[in-house]
């Protein structure tokens, strides 16, 4: 009879978990059934493995600070001597725990998040959060808020306003980030200063550049890498120590320069270029990208807030003085942010255009997780700009069920096909 190892609080061990499981199918997907995976990705893979299956536990530095969006700057919570880690959760597991207390039409994003804080046995396992800040952009982050709060977490609303092109929503949000510095120095206990907010922008600084570089190769035709492993990278930033986040991309990075050298091609030569967008794809809830690759695609950009908006955009300050490195930052994170929560976004489509053309792109994939209204009212705006180009798109409505799995693979591999169709008639 097979012995069930057992952890000390008497539950099964956590890599026979459900969720854990979840996790284990998709990363041998990932690792297992694509050629050519670069070398340096190894160093990605042993760490979903060691977090996502294995069930290691996460250490952290200072406090520990919760973010439910890349609204939240990261800069000020390492100048204060925090750890900040991303919780938005990917794991249909968690999905099915969060419909037990949600609308059953909510986002599976935010479904599996609070799921994932309600439940047991969490992973990643990164304990407690001293605090979670929760930008105020979608209305089910909103209301998620006190929902967070009734489960025993301390959250704090940092607020959002509808619009970003105007000078009033600036200052507005500018003085958001001034009161979210006040909040983190309550939690943390430490004074923000020029010196620590200058050392964090300069850490956070190299993240990116290490993330443009590795933007920048996916430019090459053919492929020098599939996109599931660049969302296997960038979604590794939301908890990693942000130190080995960027050696191990450094690492990748020169691998890929020695693979655009030789000459390499991790795709089939005239495999249709896809740009990914919408409803962003998290860990590992990859099955879109994944299902674009397994049927002779390549996701060569994204426009996604687990990838690419995470990490492009660089701070820019006029003045070292601390109130405008403050002003400085909180720019940063409003001017360029194309998420669909703004009333008014001609900045994604142009975004959207500008990605296609830089990247060569075929297609546009276009995901919406269902109940993600903002999301899904923003197709038909994004389908019409890219249409008026001449790039065709796909728009999927799906959630964190594995259910649709056929259905959604004969959708692709039609858009696939149409788009190879249209590429010999031009040739």
């Amino acid at each position: 009879m097979t012995t069930i190892p057992i952890h000390p609080a008497g539950k099964p061990a956590y890599n026979l978990s459900r969720q854990a499981r979840e996790a284990e199918i998709v990363l041998d997907h990932i690792t297992d059934d694509f050629d050519g995976n670069p070398a340096a990705m190894q160093y990605f893979y042993d760490l979903f493995r060691r977090v996502y299956i294995q069930g290691e536990a996460l250490a952290h530095e200072g406090k520990l600070i919760g973010t439910t969006c890349i609204q939240a700057p990261d800069e000020l919570i390492y100048a204060m001597g925090g750890t900040p880690v991303r919780l938005c959760n990917g794991s249909y597991h968690y999905d099915q725990i969060g419909a037990d207390f949600m609308p059953a039409k909510s986002c599976s994003l935010v479904k599996a998040t609070l799921g994932m804080l309600h439940a047991d046995n969490p992973i990643p396992r990164i304990g407690k959060p001293d605090l979670i800040v929760n930008p105020t952009t979608c209305d089910q982050k909103k209301k998620a808020s006190a929902m967070i709060e009734d489960m025993g977490y301390a959250v704090y609303d940092l607020e959002m306003p509808n619009v970003k092109d105007s000078e009033e929503a600036r200052l507005y949000w500018q003085r958001s980030v001034r009161q979210f510095a006040q909040k983190l120095r309550q939690v943390t206990g430490r004074k923000l200063t020029k010196k620590n907010l200058k050392a964090a922008m300069a850490r956070t600084s190299r993240a990116q550049a290490a993330f443009r570089t590795l933007h920048n190769f996916r430019k090459a035709s053919p492929a020098l890498m599939l996109g599931k492993d660049v969302f296997l990278v960038t979604n590794a930033f939301f908890f990693d120590d942000i130190e080995r986040w960027i050696a191990a991309v450094e690492k990748l990075n020169a691998e890929l320069a020695q693979r655009q050298a030789d000459g390499y091609q991790a795709a089939q030569r005239r495999a249709p270029r896809i740009l990914f967008t919408g409803s962003p794809p998290v860990f590992p809830n990859l099955k879109l990208p994944l299902l674009i690759e397994e049927a002779g695609g390549v996701v060569v950009a994204d426009e996604t807030c687990s990838a690419n908006r995470m990490l492009y955009d660089m701070t820019a300050v006029d003045e070292w003085l601390l109130h405008d490195m403050v002003d400085g930052l909180a720019d940063k994170y409003l001017k360029p942010c194309t998420c669909p929560i703004f009333t008014r976004n001609d900045d994604r489509r142009r975004r959207l255009l500008e990605l296609a053309a830089s990247f060569g792109v075929d297609g546009v994939v276009y995901q919406a997780f269902a109940g993600c209204q903002v999301y899904e009212m923003e197709q038909k705006s994004v389908a019409a700009a890219l249409n008026a180009k001449g790039i065709a798109m796909l728009y999927i409505e799906t959630d964190y069920s594995p259910d649709d799995h056929g259905q959604l693979t004969t959708r692709i591999e039609a858009f696939l096909e149409s788009i190879k169709t249209r590429k010999r008639k031009r040739a």
